[in-house]
């Protein structure tokens, strides 16, 4: 199992520059984890692209409803007190603090191409580039 970010689960998802190695990590390790964060971040992305109209309405509900399949049963309530701990011991963002305190808690690396986790945690963050190439 590996927690990742809500980016890593919209490249596998969206055609772009990180999908091909978005789609390698599912293949080396497809038990997905995320705080239930990730929902709500995800719906956010997509309705850029709804905006935009590069996606439509249906396509953002086959998008959530897929991504929300992947990582059924991995999905978690991350304790408040951790996020502010971690968040008090770097630069990063409560939502960003999330990922790494669950991915502690749960004592799996915490996959994300995200410069300021990776460079905060580099404990248990790992580049999505760095975890495909292992």
């Amino acid at each position: 199992m590996i927690v990742v970010d809500t980016n890593v689960i919209a490249y596998l998802f969206l055609t772009g520059e990180y999908s091909e190695r978005a789609e390698i990590a599912l293949q080396v390790d497809p038990e997905w984890a995320a705080p239930l964060l990730w929902r709500s971040e995800l719906r956010s992305v997509l309705a850029g692209y709804l905006h935009k109209e590069v996606l439509t309405t249906a396509d953002c509900l086959r998008i959530m409803d897929e991504a929300g399949r992947l990582v059924s049963g991995r999905e978690y309530v991350v304790p408040s007190g951790r996020v502010f701990e971690a968040v008090s011991q770097s630069s990063c963002s409560a939502y960003d603090c999330e990922f790494v305190v669950l991915a502690q808690d749960l004592g799996v690396p915490l996959v994300t191409a995200d410069a300021r986790i990776l460079a905060d945690f580099p404990e248990v963050a790992v580049s999505l580039e760095v975890f495909v190439d292992r």
